[in-house]
């Protein structure tokens, strides 16, 4: 899956590649401010302090997908920042299912999870895991960021 080409752009309107953080392990998690699994984004600050200065990061990529997000960027960015204390990229609100999914979710969307199902993003906070040498295993919403799986699998990957 060659992902690293892929045009994404910041919350406040920088564009790049998916390919800035490449060589990192790179956890990507659609979100949604007020989403009951919101929570979850002090799981997702707590990785990105404890592994962010070795070679980890977290990318945010908020979505409405599910009629839980705020409409404008400005909002987005002052709930992640006064809420949760958020360090890690947000991207700008994408689309993660459907004809409109943004070009990263429709190939992330192509790896599978424990249970070996891929396609469509069920729910806010999907996770997917991508590994420096590109391989990404998939999260779905209820596991938590924090799960022993997911830290095994950054220990491991952080210490190559």
């Amino acid at each position: 899956m060659e992902l690293d080409g892929i045009a994404v752009t910041t919350l406040d309107g920088r564009t790049t590649t998916f390919g800035e953080w490449a060589g990192k392990v790179r956890l990507v998690v659609n979100v949604a401010s007020r989403c009951g699994l919101a929570p979850q984004y002090e799981q997702l600050e707590k990785l990105q302090r404890l592994y962010g200065d070795r070679g980890f990061t977290v990318l945010a990529f908020p979505s409405n997908q599910f009629l839980q997000e705020y409409r404008d960027a400005e909002r987005i960015s002052q709930y992640c920042s006064q809420t949760w204390g958020v360090t890690f990229p947000v991207m700008e609100k994408v689309w993660v299912n459907g004809r409109g999914a943004h070009p990263l979710y429709r190939e992330l969307t192509k790896a599978s999870d424990a249970s070996g199902r891929s396609g469509r993003i069920q729910w806010n906070f999907e996770k997917f895991l991508v590994m420096p040498d590109g391989a990404v295993q998939r999260f779905r919403p209820q596991t938590p960021p924090d799960d022993p799986a997911i830290i095994a699998l950054i220990e491991s990957a952080l210490s190559r």
